[in-house]
């Protein structure tokens, strides 16, 4: 059998070195890499980009959408999988969340383009789109989403000061409320209602917690933690990397999920492509809080960008994962 051949746009970032990771030890794949010495001859990289099976972009918005303009109209074989914003909200791309819905693996099988999803919007989609889908949910409900990541999601000049020691131990950002994850995670939740998101960094590497917080009052009536965990467990039943979690606080400690049966830690799923949902309620209170755990670099970005190109050349899903 031909080794499939794939070319990695910005290896030398923190998520194209991920990816290479997960490639390169693979015996079906051979990763194309360009000569030091022709890195910056863009008639080189054009040629790489359509010699190649599968191309995977790691770069900035705009040499993203510059790389995507080096594929030749003539060329309808080679995939093209995006890990930055460039595209995500992009009709003509499909979204690289396989578990969204029913369909959606089979659009990846079939797709050319694909727009990686960001990791906060992964947690969050994962969350809102089943409960949307099951009408428990109500279209335009005005929710909000806490969030927590490791420092690398930053990239390297946030890993340098933190490693640096420089570093505050945590930090909020995003006060302008103009986060660009917010429109993706408005399109593909289906909620129709932007979000008021609150995202985090704290003094660890790598991993991710997302939490939504809900109101009984806001969703479908007599609507229990009983009923938000059973929707997510069916929506997510035989999915090989998003795992629903046992149900509430006892559920998680007897299950051992929970550090010193208190804390959800963040960066328990590192270096996987793993994604848990947790489901926190009270009932007797009305309320819950739904969390994803996963690493922002695995689900979130360089593992979802493999599992996409494992898809979308029909190659087993969980091949490197």
């Amino acid at each position: 059998m031909s080794k499939v051949k794939v070319f990695i746009d910005g290896s030398a970032g923190t998520t194209g070195l991920q990816v290479r990771q997960r490639l390169e030890s693979r015996s079906d794949v051979e990763v194309m890499e360009i000569p030091q010495t022709q890195r910056k001859d863009a008639a080189v990289r054009k040629e790489y980009l359509n010699a190649a099976d599968a191309v995977i972009l790691c770069l900035p918005d705009d040499a993203s959408r510059e790389a995507a303009s080096f594929i030749e109209p003539s060329n309808n074989r080679t995939v093209l999988i995006d890990a930055s914003t460039a595209f995500r909200v992009d009709d003509s791309w499909t979204y690289g969340f396989p578990e969204l819905s029913s369909d959606q693996r089979e659009k990846l099988q079939k797709s050319k383009r694909i727009s990686n999803p960001g990791c906060y919007p992964t947690g969050f989609i994962s969350i809102t789109r089943p409960l949307v889908d099951a009408g428990i949910l109500p279209v335009g409900t005005p929710i909000t989403v806490n969030a927590i990541s490791g420092y690398s999601g930053g990239g390297k000049g946030l890993i340098e000061i933190y490693e640096s020691g420089g570093a505050e131990p945590w930090g909020g950002y995003g006060y302008g409320l103009s986060h660009k994850h917010i429109a993706e995670m408005c399109k593909y939740s289906n909620i129709d209602c932007a979000p008021i998101f609150q995202p985090q960094v704290g003094s660890f590497a790598q991993g991710m917690v997302v939490s939504v917080p809900l109101h009984y009052s806001w969703l479908k009536k007599e609507t229990t933690g009983a009923d938000l965990h059973n929707t997510l467990s069916k929506h997510y039943q035989g999915s090989s990397f998003v795992k629903v979690m046992p149900l509430g606080e006892n559920g998680a400690k007897d299950a051992n999920l929970l550090e010193r049966d208190a804390f959800l830690r963040p960066d328990t799923l590192a270096d996987t492509n793993i994604m848990q949902l947790f489901v926190f309620h009270n009932d007797s209170a009305g309320q819950a809080v739904i969390c994803a755990r996963l690493d922002n670099l695995g689900k979130g970005a360089s593992g979802a960008a493999v599992q996409n190109m494992n898809i979308a050349l029909g190659l087993d899903e969980t091949v490197g994962l």
